[in-house]
Protein backbone atom coordinates (compact mmCIF):
# COMPACT_ATOMS: atom_id res chain seq x y z
CA UNK A 1 0.00 0.00 0.00
CA UNK A 2 1.00 3.55 -1.01
CA UNK A 3 2.29 5.92 1.62
CA UNK A 4 -0.87 8.24 -0.13
CA UNK A 5 -3.09 5.92 0.11
CA UNK A 6 -2.39 5.35 3.79
CA UNK A 7 -2.62 8.95 4.45
CA UNK A 8 -5.99 9.03 2.84
CA UNK A 9 -7.22 6.61 5.01
CA UNK A 10 -5.69 8.68 8.36
CA UNK A 11 -7.66 11.85 7.17
CA UNK A 12 -11.12 9.10 6.65
CA UNK A 13 -10.70 7.71 9.90
CA UNK A 14 -9.76 11.23 11.15
CA UNK A 15 -13.18 12.59 9.71
CA UNK A 16 -15.58 9.85 11.26
CA UNK A 17 -13.79 9.90 14.37
CA UNK A 18 -14.15 13.75 14.94
CA UNK A 19 -18.01 13.03 13.57
CA UNK A 20 -18.48 10.48 15.92
CA UNK A 21 -17.13 12.83 18.93
CA UNK A 22 -19.65 15.50 17.73
CA UNK A 23 -22.22 13.62 18.24
CA UNK A 24 -20.83 12.25 21.97
CA UNK A 25 -20.14 15.76 22.49
CA UNK A 26 -23.34 17.08 22.76
CA UNK A 27 -24.63 14.62 25.23
CA UNK A 28 -21.73 15.56 27.64
CA UNK A 29 -22.65 18.76 27.29
CA UNK A 30 -26.28 18.59 28.36
CA UNK A 31 -25.47 16.22 31.31
CA UNK A 32 -22.99 19.10 32.04
CA UNK A 33 -25.85 21.75 32.02
CA UNK A 34 -28.00 19.44 34.14
CA UNK A 35 -25.35 18.47 36.97
CA UNK A 36 -24.26 22.32 36.71
CA UNK A 37 -20.85 21.18 35.78
CA UNK A 38 -20.81 23.48 32.55
CA UNK A 39 -17.58 26.04 32.95
CA UNK A 40 -19.65 28.78 30.93
CA UNK A 41 -21.75 29.26 33.88
CA UNK A 42 -19.28 31.62 36.10
CA UNK A 43 -19.31 31.37 39.86
CA UNK A 44 -20.38 34.70 41.57
CA UNK A 45 -18.49 36.29 44.74
CA UNK A 46 -16.22 33.19 44.54
CA UNK A 47 -12.56 34.08 46.37
CA UNK A 48 -9.53 34.61 44.15
CA UNK A 49 -8.15 31.33 44.86
CA UNK A 50 -11.61 29.35 43.76
CA UNK A 51 -11.77 31.40 40.18
CA UNK A 52 -8.57 30.77 39.70
CA UNK A 53 -8.90 26.59 39.73
CA UNK A 54 -12.14 27.21 37.70
CA UNK A 55 -10.47 29.00 34.90
CA UNK A 56 -6.81 28.43 34.69
CA UNK A 57 -6.89 24.26 35.08
CA UNK A 58 -9.93 23.62 32.83
CA UNK A 59 -10.62 20.07 32.49
CA UNK A 60 -7.52 18.99 34.94
CA UNK A 61 -9.72 20.43 37.71
CA UNK A 62 -10.91 17.13 37.68
CA UNK A 63 -8.29 14.82 37.15
CA UNK A 64 -6.12 16.81 40.59
CA UNK A 65 -9.59 16.58 42.70
CA UNK A 66 -9.49 12.86 42.12
CA UNK A 67 -5.93 12.60 43.16
CA UNK A 68 -6.65 14.63 46.13
CA UNK A 69 -9.97 12.35 47.30
CA UNK A 70 -7.30 9.05 47.10
CA UNK A 71 -5.39 11.09 49.14
CA UNK A 72 -7.67 12.30 51.99
CA UNK A 73 -9.15 8.35 51.80
CA UNK A 74 -5.50 7.42 53.12
CA UNK A 75 -5.49 10.38 55.94
CA UNK A 76 -8.75 9.31 56.97
CA UNK A 77 -8.22 5.87 57.22
CA UNK A 78 -4.86 6.64 59.58
CA UNK A 79 -6.61 9.12 61.71
CA UNK A 80 -5.16 12.08 60.47
CA UNK A 81 -8.76 14.12 60.21
CA UNK A 82 -7.28 17.36 59.61
CA UNK A 83 -5.04 17.19 57.01
CA UNK A 84 -7.96 15.14 55.60
CA UNK A 85 -10.19 18.17 55.77
CA UNK A 86 -7.96 20.56 54.45
CA UNK A 87 -7.72 17.92 51.62
CA UNK A 88 -11.70 17.90 51.80
CA UNK A 89 -11.60 22.02 51.21
CA UNK A 90 -9.39 21.82 48.15
CA UNK A 91 -11.50 19.52 46.71
CA UNK A 92 -14.47 20.86 47.05
CA UNK A 93 -12.79 24.03 45.29
CA UNK A 94 -12.07 22.63 42.43
CA UNK A 95 -15.34 21.15 41.68
CA UNK A 96 -17.62 23.79 42.90
CA UNK A 97 -20.43 22.29 40.95
CA UNK A 98 -20.20 18.74 41.68
CA UNK A 99 -22.62 18.17 44.11
CA UNK A 100 -22.15 14.77 45.35
CA UNK A 101 -18.55 16.49 46.44
CA UNK A 102 -20.11 18.53 49.00
CA UNK A 103 -22.59 16.00 50.73
CA UNK A 104 -19.76 13.55 50.62
CA UNK A 105 -17.78 15.44 52.63
CA UNK A 106 -20.12 16.69 54.67
CA UNK A 107 -21.46 13.20 55.55
CA UNK A 108 -18.38 12.00 56.13
CA UNK A 109 -17.20 15.03 58.79
CA UNK A 110 -20.80 14.97 60.66
CA UNK A 111 -20.82 11.04 60.73
CA UNK A 112 -17.92 8.90 59.92
CA UNK A 113 -14.77 11.56 61.28
CA UNK A 114 -16.68 12.73 64.58
CA UNK A 115 -17.73 9.14 65.96
CA UNK A 116 -13.96 8.48 65.96
CA UNK A 117 -14.25 11.17 68.97
CA UNK A 118 -14.76 10.33 72.65
CA UNK A 119 -15.54 14.12 73.85
CA UNK A 120 -19.15 15.35 72.76
CA UNK A 121 -17.52 18.69 72.21
CA UNK A 122 -15.28 17.04 69.27
CA UNK A 123 -17.84 15.38 68.02
CA UNK A 124 -20.05 18.45 67.93
CA UNK A 125 -17.40 20.04 65.97
CA UNK A 126 -17.14 18.00 63.30
CA UNK A 127 -20.87 17.43 63.10
CA UNK A 128 -21.43 21.59 62.86
CA UNK A 129 -18.45 21.46 60.43
CA UNK A 130 -20.53 19.31 57.91
CA UNK A 131 -23.52 21.39 58.09
CA UNK A 132 -21.76 24.76 57.51
CA UNK A 133 -20.15 23.35 54.34
CA UNK A 134 -23.58 22.65 53.10
CA UNK A 135 -24.88 25.34 54.51
CA UNK A 136 -21.89 28.00 53.97
CA UNK A 137 -20.60 26.89 50.54
CA UNK A 138 -22.38 24.47 49.28
CA UNK A 139 -25.76 26.25 48.63
CA UNK A 140 -23.32 29.49 48.00
CA UNK A 141 -22.43 27.51 44.96
CA UNK A 142 -25.17 25.29 44.05
CA UNK A 143 -28.17 27.37 45.24
CA UNK A 144 -30.59 25.45 43.18
CA UNK A 145 -29.27 21.84 43.94
CA UNK A 146 -32.19 20.33 45.64
CA UNK A 147 -29.71 17.35 46.97
CA UNK A 148 -28.10 19.66 48.63
CA UNK A 149 -30.79 21.07 50.66
CA UNK A 150 -32.05 17.21 51.21
CA UNK A 151 -28.88 16.43 52.66
CA UNK A 152 -28.64 19.62 55.23
CA UNK A 153 -31.90 19.12 56.28
CA UNK A 154 -31.37 15.26 56.49
CA UNK A 155 -28.63 16.22 59.03
CA UNK A 156 -30.73 18.17 61.04
CA UNK A 157 -33.02 15.79 61.07
CA UNK A 158 -31.24 12.50 61.96
CA UNK A 159 -27.91 13.26 63.27
CA UNK A 160 -29.06 16.27 65.84
CA UNK A 161 -33.03 15.21 66.01
CA UNK A 162 -32.67 11.55 66.48
CA UNK A 163 -30.75 9.79 69.22
CA UNK A 164 -29.04 6.71 67.18
CA UNK A 165 -25.83 8.66 68.55
CA UNK A 166 -25.18 8.58 71.82
CA UNK A 167 -24.09 12.09 72.10
CA UNK A 168 -27.23 13.30 70.18
CA UNK A 169 -28.33 14.74 73.68
CA UNK A 170 -25.33 17.50 73.73
CA UNK A 171 -25.78 18.07 69.87
CA UNK A 172 -29.33 19.53 70.68
CA UNK A 173 -27.96 21.26 74.10
CA UNK A 174 -25.51 23.09 72.01
CA UNK A 175 -27.44 23.89 68.78
CA UNK A 176 -30.26 25.16 71.34
CA UNK A 177 -27.39 27.45 72.89
CA UNK A 178 -26.62 28.82 69.81
CA UNK A 179 -30.91 29.50 68.94
CA UNK A 180 -31.03 30.75 72.17
CA UNK A 181 -28.97 33.86 71.30
CA UNK A 182 -30.46 34.52 68.01
CA UNK A 183 -33.79 35.08 69.40
CA UNK A 184 -32.81 36.52 72.89
CA UNK A 185 -32.84 33.32 75.21
CA UNK A 186 -36.77 33.51 75.23
CA UNK A 187 -39.47 31.94 72.92
CA UNK A 188 -38.69 32.23 69.57
CA UNK A 189 -40.27 35.30 67.91
CA UNK A 190 -39.90 36.02 64.33
CA UNK A 191 -41.40 38.85 64.24
CA UNK A 192 -39.07 40.89 65.83
CA UNK A 193 -36.98 39.59 63.68
CA UNK A 194 -38.63 40.13 60.20
CA UNK A 195 -39.21 44.16 61.53
CA UNK A 196 -36.49 44.74 64.38
CA UNK A 197 -36.96 48.14 66.23
CA UNK A 198 -34.12 47.86 68.59
CA UNK A 199 -30.03 47.83 68.23
CA UNK A 200 -30.47 44.10 69.74
CA UNK A 201 -33.30 42.60 67.60
CA UNK A 202 -31.30 44.33 64.79
CA UNK A 203 -28.02 42.69 65.77
CA UNK A 204 -29.73 39.10 66.27
CA UNK A 205 -31.33 39.53 62.74
CA UNK A 206 -28.48 39.72 61.10
CA UNK A 207 -26.74 36.84 62.73
CA UNK A 208 -29.30 34.60 61.91
CA UNK A 209 -28.80 35.93 58.54
CA UNK A 210 -25.34 35.86 57.69
CA UNK A 211 -24.08 33.13 60.08
CA UNK A 212 -26.61 30.68 59.55
CA UNK A 213 -28.24 31.90 56.28
CA UNK A 214 -31.70 31.58 57.37
CA UNK A 215 -34.17 34.14 56.00
CA UNK A 216 -36.51 34.69 58.95
CA UNK A 217 -39.67 36.31 56.54
CA UNK A 218 -39.37 32.64 54.91
CA UNK A 219 -39.01 30.95 58.49
CA UNK A 220 -42.89 32.15 59.13
CA UNK A 221 -44.23 31.23 55.97
CA UNK A 222 -42.91 27.84 57.13
CA UNK A 223 -43.93 27.94 60.79
CA UNK A 224 -47.62 28.96 58.72
CA UNK A 225 -47.88 25.76 56.55
CA UNK A 226 -46.56 23.52 59.13
CA UNK A 227 -46.05 24.70 62.70
CA UNK A 228 -45.84 26.29 65.07
CA UNK A 229 -42.73 25.13 65.31
CA UNK A 230 -39.85 25.21 68.06
CA UNK A 231 -37.12 27.22 66.30
CA UNK A 232 -34.27 26.29 69.18
CA UNK A 233 -34.76 22.42 68.20
CA UNK A 234 -33.07 20.91 65.22
CA UNK A 235 -36.52 19.45 63.77
CA UNK A 236 -38.24 23.30 62.92
CA UNK A 237 -34.18 23.37 60.66
CA UNK A 238 -35.16 20.28 59.11
CA UNK A 239 -38.01 21.44 57.86
CA UNK A 240 -37.18 25.05 56.88
CA UNK A 241 -34.32 23.71 54.66
CA UNK A 242 -36.32 21.00 52.75
CA UNK A 243 -39.23 23.59 52.73
CA UNK A 244 -36.73 25.94 50.66
CA UNK A 245 -35.57 22.89 48.93
CA UNK A 246 -39.11 22.64 47.37
CA UNK A 247 -38.96 25.82 46.56
CA UNK A 248 -35.73 26.35 44.44
CA UNK A 249 -37.25 22.80 42.82
CA UNK A 250 -40.22 25.01 41.87
CA UNK A 251 -38.26 27.85 40.77
CA UNK A 252 -36.13 25.28 38.53
CA UNK A 253 -38.42 22.43 37.46
CA UNK A 254 -36.23 21.34 34.98
CA UNK A 255 -33.26 20.41 37.30
CA UNK A 256 -35.47 18.56 39.40
CA UNK A 257 -36.29 14.52 39.37
CA UNK A 258 -39.78 13.34 41.21
CA UNK A 259 -37.93 10.98 43.29
CA UNK A 260 -35.62 14.26 44.45
CA UNK A 261 -39.29 15.94 45.62
CA UNK A 262 -40.56 12.95 47.04
CA UNK A 263 -37.25 12.66 49.43
CA UNK A 264 -38.17 16.48 50.66
CA UNK A 265 -41.37 15.95 51.37
CA UNK A 266 -40.60 12.81 53.58
CA UNK A 267 -38.03 14.84 55.39
CA UNK A 268 -40.76 17.08 56.40
CA UNK A 269 -43.61 14.87 57.23
CA UNK A 270 -41.04 12.51 59.48
CA UNK A 271 -39.78 15.79 61.16
CA UNK A 272 -43.40 17.27 61.26
CA UNK A 273 -43.55 13.43 63.18
CA UNK A 274 -40.65 14.31 65.67
CA UNK A 275 -41.68 17.65 66.31
CA UNK A 276 -45.49 16.43 67.14
CA UNK A 277 -43.83 13.62 69.71
CA UNK A 278 -40.72 16.11 71.42
CA UNK A 279 -41.10 19.17 69.63
CA UNK A 280 -41.49 21.33 72.87
CA UNK A 281 -39.13 22.75 75.59
CA UNK A 282 -40.03 22.18 78.85
CA UNK A 283 -37.39 24.27 80.98
CA UNK A 284 -36.42 22.63 84.51
CA UNK A 285 -34.78 24.94 86.21
CA UNK A 286 -34.17 22.42 89.28
CA UNK A 287 -31.71 20.72 87.34
CA UNK A 288 -30.61 23.47 84.96
CA UNK A 289 -31.71 21.71 81.87
CA UNK A 290 -34.54 21.19 79.27
CA UNK A 291 -36.91 18.26 78.96
CA UNK A 292 -38.97 18.06 75.76
CA UNK A 293 -42.71 17.73 75.72
CA UNK A 294 -45.08 16.79 72.86
CA UNK A 295 -46.21 19.87 70.06
CA UNK A 296 -49.85 19.11 70.12
CA UNK A 297 -50.74 22.05 68.16
CA UNK A 298 -49.21 20.33 65.65
CA UNK A 299 -51.22 17.78 65.09
CA UNK A 300 -53.61 18.79 62.08
CA UNK A 301 -51.15 19.88 59.56
CA UNK A 302 -48.75 16.75 60.56
CA UNK A 303 -51.92 14.78 59.42
CA UNK A 304 -52.21 16.79 56.53
CA UNK A 305 -48.37 16.37 55.52
CA UNK A 306 -49.00 12.38 55.30
CA UNK A 307 -51.77 12.29 53.27
CA UNK A 308 -49.95 14.78 50.94
CA UNK A 309 -47.13 12.39 51.08
CA UNK A 310 -49.41 9.34 50.26
CA UNK A 311 -50.77 11.09 47.02
CA UNK A 312 -47.02 12.28 46.19
CA UNK A 313 -45.18 8.89 46.62
CA UNK A 314 -47.87 6.34 45.43
CA UNK A 315 -44.90 3.70 45.45
CA UNK A 316 -44.52 4.10 49.24
CA UNK A 317 -48.39 4.58 49.62
CA UNK A 318 -49.27 1.88 52.18
CA UNK A 319 -46.19 2.20 54.11
CA UNK A 320 -46.93 6.29 54.47
CA UNK A 321 -50.36 5.65 55.78
CA UNK A 322 -49.43 3.33 58.23
CA UNK A 323 -47.14 5.42 59.63
CA UNK A 324 -50.09 7.84 59.57
CA UNK A 325 -52.33 5.54 61.47
CA UNK A 326 -49.93 5.19 63.27
CA UNK A 327 -49.17 8.74 64.13
CA UNK A 328 -53.12 9.42 64.43
CA UNK A 329 -53.11 6.82 67.41
CA UNK A 330 -50.24 8.22 69.44
CA UNK A 331 -52.11 12.18 69.29
CA UNK A 332 -55.52 10.74 70.64
CA UNK A 333 -53.53 9.15 74.08
CA UNK A 334 -51.25 12.76 73.83
CA UNK A 335 -54.66 14.54 73.88
CA UNK A 336 -56.11 13.25 76.12
CA UNK A 337 -53.32 13.03 78.64
CA UNK A 338 -53.02 16.52 78.25
CA UNK A 339 -56.76 17.44 79.38
CA UNK A 340 -57.70 17.87 75.36
CA UNK A 341 -60.63 15.56 75.66
CA UNK A 342 -62.74 17.73 73.23
CA UNK A 343 -59.80 17.61 70.18
CA UNK A 344 -58.73 13.31 71.52
CA UNK A 345 -62.75 12.77 70.62
CA UNK A 346 -62.52 14.51 67.32
CA UNK A 347 -59.31 12.86 65.90
CA UNK A 348 -60.46 9.68 67.74
CA UNK A 349 -63.69 10.05 65.35
CA UNK A 350 -61.20 10.93 62.18
CA UNK A 351 -58.95 7.91 63.40
CA UNK A 352 -62.42 5.56 62.95
CA UNK A 353 -63.25 7.13 59.93
CA UNK A 354 -60.05 7.01 57.43
CA UNK A 355 -59.32 3.32 58.81
CA UNK A 356 -62.66 1.97 59.60
CA UNK A 357 -61.33 -1.51 59.05
CA UNK A 358 -57.55 -1.85 60.76
CA UNK A 359 -57.31 -2.85 65.09
CA UNK A 360 -57.27 -0.24 67.43
CA UNK A 361 -55.63 -2.22 70.06
CA UNK A 362 -52.62 -4.48 69.54
CA UNK A 363 -53.20 -8.44 69.67
CA UNK A 364 -56.57 -7.62 69.67
CA UNK A 365 -57.91 -8.07 65.75
CA UNK A 366 -61.45 -7.28 66.64
CA UNK A 367 -60.86 -4.22 68.39
CA UNK A 368 -62.03 -2.21 65.18
CA UNK A 369 -63.13 1.57 65.45
CA UNK A 370 -66.76 0.93 66.31
CA UNK A 371 -66.16 -1.69 68.92
CA UNK A 372 -64.22 0.59 71.36
CA UNK A 373 -64.50 3.93 72.65
CA UNK A 374 -62.28 6.51 73.13
CA UNK A 375 -61.94 6.32 77.22
CA UNK A 376 -61.34 2.51 76.49
CA UNK A 377 -58.62 2.95 73.92
CA UNK A 378 -56.60 5.62 76.10
CA UNK A 379 -56.73 3.14 79.39
CA UNK A 380 -55.24 0.42 76.56
CA UNK A 381 -52.58 2.80 75.79
CA UNK A 382 -51.13 4.02 79.27
CA UNK A 383 -51.04 -0.07 80.11
CA UNK A 384 -54.58 -0.06 82.17
CA UNK A 385 -56.98 -2.76 80.52
CA UNK A 386 -60.45 -1.94 80.43
CA UNK A 387 -61.20 -5.26 82.08
CA UNK A 388 -58.36 -5.68 84.41
CA UNK A 389 -59.49 -6.75 87.52
CA UNK A 390 -56.59 -7.11 89.96
CA UNK A 391 -56.83 -4.63 92.43
CA UNK A 392 -53.02 -4.02 93.02
CA UNK A 393 -52.42 -3.10 89.30
CA UNK A 394 -54.86 -0.86 88.85
CA UNK A 395 -54.05 0.84 91.89
CA UNK A 396 -50.48 0.90 90.77
CA UNK A 397 -51.70 2.65 87.87
CA UNK A 398 -53.67 4.73 89.52
CA UNK A 399 -50.64 5.89 91.42
CA UNK A 400 -48.51 6.25 89.04
CA UNK A 401 -51.13 8.42 86.78
CA UNK A 402 -51.41 10.90 89.83
CA UNK A 403 -47.31 10.98 90.75
CA UNK A 404 -47.12 11.77 87.04
CA UNK A 405 -49.76 14.79 87.77
CA UNK A 406 -46.97 16.45 90.47
CA UNK A 407 -44.11 16.07 88.16
CA UNK A 408 -46.14 17.68 85.44
CA UNK A 409 -47.52 20.20 88.12
CA UNK A 410 -44.00 21.56 89.08
CA UNK A 411 -42.54 22.33 85.43
CA UNK A 412 -45.44 24.50 85.21
CA UNK A 413 -47.21 21.82 82.68
CA UNK A 414 -51.27 22.56 83.65
CA UNK A 415 -52.81 20.90 81.37
CA UNK A 416 -50.49 17.89 81.33
CA UNK A 417 -51.29 17.74 85.35
CA UNK A 418 -55.05 17.98 85.08
CA UNK A 419 -55.19 15.37 82.20
CA UNK A 420 -53.08 12.96 84.63
CA UNK A 421 -55.96 13.49 86.97
CA UNK A 422 -58.48 12.77 84.45
CA UNK A 423 -57.25 9.62 83.65
CA UNK A 424 -56.80 8.69 87.43
CA UNK A 425 -60.48 9.68 88.08
CA UNK A 426 -61.45 7.39 84.79
CA UNK A 427 -59.34 4.48 85.75
CA UNK A 428 -60.54 4.59 89.30
CA UNK A 429 -64.23 4.45 88.17
CA UNK A 430 -64.54 1.96 85.35
CA UNK A 431 -62.90 -0.34 87.75
CA UNK A 432 -65.31 0.53 90.57
CA UNK A 433 -68.37 0.00 88.60
CA UNK A 434 -67.64 -3.29 87.36
CA UNK A 435 -67.59 -4.24 90.63
CA UNK A 436 -71.11 -5.93 92.39
CA UNK A 437 -71.66 -3.79 95.01
CA UNK A 438 -71.08 -6.95 97.24
CA UNK A 439 -68.19 -7.24 96.67
CA UNK A 440 -66.75 -3.61 96.72
CA UNK A 441 -65.71 -3.99 100.55
CA UNK A 442 -63.16 -6.94 99.60
CA UNK A 443 -61.82 -6.22 96.04
CA UNK A 444 -62.77 -2.43 95.82
CA UNK A 445 -60.20 0.28 95.62
CA UNK A 446 -59.74 3.14 97.91
CA UNK A 447 -61.42 6.09 98.16
CA UNK A 448 -59.60 8.32 94.71
CA UNK A 449 -58.63 10.78 97.24
CA UNK A 450 -57.42 9.02 99.64
CA UNK A 451 -54.66 7.46 97.06
CA UNK A 452 -54.16 11.09 95.44
CA UNK A 453 -52.95 12.34 99.39
CA UNK A 454 -50.86 9.23 99.86
CA UNK A 455 -48.88 10.61 96.66
CA UNK A 456 -48.75 14.15 97.48
CA UNK A 457 -47.85 13.28 100.92
CA UNK A 458 -44.56 11.25 99.44
CA UNK A 459 -44.00 14.17 97.28
CA UNK A 460 -44.33 16.85 100.24
CA UNK A 461 -42.50 14.50 103.08
CA UNK A 462 -39.21 16.51 104.13
CA UNK A 463 -37.95 13.34 104.90
CA UNK A 464 -37.86 11.87 101.59
CA UNK A 465 -35.75 12.73 98.51
CA UNK A 466 -37.51 15.53 96.40
CA UNK A 467 -35.42 18.67 96.39
CA UNK A 468 -36.42 21.39 99.27
CA UNK A 469 -37.39 23.80 95.82
CA UNK A 470 -38.99 21.08 94.08
CA UNK A 471 -41.46 20.88 97.39
CA UNK A 472 -41.50 24.62 98.11
CA UNK A 473 -42.99 25.14 94.35
CA UNK A 474 -45.51 22.29 94.26
CA UNK A 475 -47.18 23.94 97.99
CA UNK A 476 -47.35 27.00 96.10
CA UNK A 477 -49.15 25.39 93.09
CA UNK A 478 -51.26 23.55 95.21
CA UNK A 479 -52.22 27.15 97.54
CA UNK A 480 -50.48 25.27 100.75
CA UNK A 481 -49.09 26.84 103.42
CA UNK A 482 -45.20 27.03 103.22
CA UNK A 483 -43.27 24.43 104.73
CA UNK A 484 -42.29 24.73 107.96
CA UNK A 485 -38.13 24.56 109.27
CA UNK A 486 -37.57 22.91 111.97
CA UNK A 487 -38.22 20.45 114.57
CA UNK A 488 -41.49 19.99 113.55
CA UNK A 489 -40.51 19.56 109.47
CA UNK A 490 -41.17 15.87 109.89
CA UNK A 491 -45.35 16.40 110.22
CA UNK A 492 -45.42 19.22 107.75
CA UNK A 493 -47.56 16.37 105.40
CA UNK A 494 -50.58 18.01 103.95
CA UNK A 495 -53.85 17.14 105.80
CA UNK A 496 -56.01 14.12 104.64
CA UNK A 497 -59.20 15.42 103.06
CA UNK A 498 -62.44 12.99 104.37
CA UNK A 499 -62.86 10.60 101.36
CA UNK A 500 -66.04 10.95 98.62
CA UNK A 501 -68.65 9.02 98.95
Amino acid sequence: MSARVKKGLLVLLAAALLLGVSFVQASLNRERDQLDLTRIQHLENAPPVLAFTTVALGGFRGLISNALWMRASDLQDDDKFFEMAQLADWITKLEPRFVQVWIHQAWNMAYNISVKFKDYPDRWRWVERGIELLRDDGLRYNPNAVLIYRELAWLFQHKLGENLDDANMHYKQEWSKEMAVVFGKKTPDLEELIHPQTADQTNRARLLVEKYKMDPAFMKEVNQNYGPLEWRLPEAHAIYWAALGLKQAKANPNKVTQDELITLWRVIYQSMQLSFYRGRLVTNPFFRAFEFGPNLDIIPKTSAAYEQAAQEDEKNRDHILSAHRNFLRSAVYFLYEYNRVADAAYWFAYLGKKYPDKPLLDGKPDSLPANVTLLEYVLSQIGTDINETSRNRVQAAIEGMFRNAYDSLVLGEEDHYAGYKLMARRTWEVYQNKIPDERRAAIGLRPLEDIDQEILSRFLNPEGDIPLEVRAVLRAKLGLPPETVGPTAGTNAPPAQPPRT
